[in-house]
């Protein structure tokens, strides 16, 4: 074996993700598999979602692989500090890849990596096995130490232009069915992810470039569909969940992927996400064609001050407007929701509980900011940034911002949304006693709460 590829996340350890249950492959890692098989090296994979720290430890004292290559993300950060040392016992090179390590290169290089992959892995881990890891000054992309003990930031690899030229995810290489399988037992169908494209050209002040910077690149429609039909074959999922950050953001391609779905007589339910201002009534009534059951929105704020100190380039009334639209077309809707953004007040909130009102999604999830290292937003409150604890306690979502509402503020600011929304949905609907009761005592004691904490402020 020349490598093996080994991501950090347990699902057993995840008691929020055990509830919710709807696991998917890191595509990622099969991508760079599957290239590298393409190249001749020998890959292997430890898939750890159902798996656990002691069988990767296991894995690695039977094959003892002189090359580990671990994808490392804010949410897998801490088991991938775990993970390294245990790699290092066998006298493995670490490389890491992902976009934490890129945001915190001299902190992981002292914890025992070896290399740090910047962008895309392919051609650059493909470069390092191929020099035996010889000369790292003349490989692209990569960060490391040097012998006097000082971090080097070699200069970026450019991106891949063709994807078409990659294969597609080495699937093969897990345990895939059992992804379908949890699926179908937890939710009562089965659900297969795939990406069409790489990348995001939107600047949000708060969303991570790491890997893909911000660029966009798409593969061909019929590429996408090849992939597709051997996943339909394969897999006969119920559903497909495309991955892409926004789905229908170039209309040529989205027209054509369209077309060639309906030539070959494919048609089956998806959930996808994108954005309003990407989406106009031909759209619409072709994704409602194409079978999209579920399309998610950055809808992040209901105050046009803060989407606009975002940089989201979206529109409030806008949101509200397509949301309606899908929905006409049988599309239900689920919304992002951002609290605790920069410069965010009450007025603030109460203005997105009433863009909630307004807009009707079948569902939404909310989130209290955190600044991600790397980001313009951290960049902008970086010398009011608290953390609570040494780095390798915290991760990124631990942090929060010196100056504005307390966690605690935001507990209640996000009971009182929920309920609110709720309540303004069962007072027009059908109306049950026990549960509107319910709905109203949360409401009241939301807002009661942000009225009594309004003053506590992060410090």
């Amino acid at each position: 074996m020349d490598l093996l590829l080994a991501h950090g996340y347990f699902l057993a350890e995840d008691e929020h993700e055990r509830r919710v249950m709807k696991p998917y492959p890191t595509l990622g890692l099969l991508y760079l598999s599957a290239y590298l098989k393409s190249k001749g090296f020998a890959v292997g994979v430890f898939d750890s979602t159902f798996q656990s720290l002691a069988d990767f430890e296991a894995r690695l004292r039977a094959e003892r692989p002189p090359v580990v290559g671990l994808y490392a993300n804010l949410m897998t950060k801490f088991n991938v500090l775990k993970m390294i040392p245990l790699c290092k016992a066998v006298d493995a090179t670490v490389v890491l890849g992902g976009p934490e390590p890129v945001s915190y290169a001299a902190e992981y290089l002292a914890r025992g990596a070896d290399v740090i992959v910047v962008g895309e892995g392919e051609l650059t881990v493909e470069d390092l096995l191929a020099r035996r890891f010889q000369n790292l000054r003349e490989v692209p992309g990569i960060i490391f130490r040097a012998g006097d003990g000082a971090v080097v930031r070699n200069p970026p690899r450019p991106y891949i232009s063709n994807l078409d030229a990659l294969p597609f995810p080495d699937r093969e290489a897990i345990d895939g069915d059992r992804y379908v399988r949890v699926w179908r037992e937890h939710h009562g169908l089965g659900s297969v992810s795939l990406i069409c494209a790489r990348g995001c050209p939107y600047h949000c002040q708060w969303c991570s470039h790491a890997v893909y910077g911000h660029t966009h690149r798409r593969r061909s429609p019929a590429n996408v569909v090849a992939e597709l039909e051997m996943l339909l074959e394969r897999y006969q999922p119920d559903q497909i969940w495309y991955a892409d950050d926004v789905f229908t953001i170039h209309r040529r391609w989205f027209f054509e992927y369209a077309a060639l779905l309906r030539q070959r007589g494919i048609k089956i339910p998806f959930e996808c996400i994108s954005r309003a201002d990407c989406m106009n009534e031909d759209v619409v009534r072709t994704l409602a064609e194409m079978g999209c059951c579920r399309l998610w929105i950055g809808s992040e704020s209901g105050s046009q001050r803060i989407l606009d100190a975002m940089r989201r380039d979206a529109d409030a009334e806008d949101v509200r407007a397509k949301t309606k639209m899908l929905q006409q077309h049988g599309i239900q809707v689920g919304m992002f929701i951002m609290l605790g953004y920069e410069g965010e007040e009450v007025a603030d909130l109460e203005a997105t509980t009433e863009h909630l009102k307004l807009a009707k999604p079948d569902t939404f999830l909310t989130t209290v900011a955190y600044p991600i290292k790397g980001t313009p937003y951290y960049a902008e409150v970086e010398a009011r940034v608290l953390a609570r604890a040494e780095w390798d306690k915290v991760s990124d979502r631990d942090l929060t911002v010196q100056g504005r509402y307390s966690r605690r503020f935001y507990s209640f600011a996000t009971r009182w949304m929920v309920n609110a929304v709720a309540l303004h949905r069962e007072w027009r609907g059908p109306r049950r006693p026990l549960s509107l009761a319910r709905t109203l005592a949360n409401t009241a004691l939301g807002r009661a709460g942000m009225m009594l904490t309004r003053h506590e402020r992060e410090a």
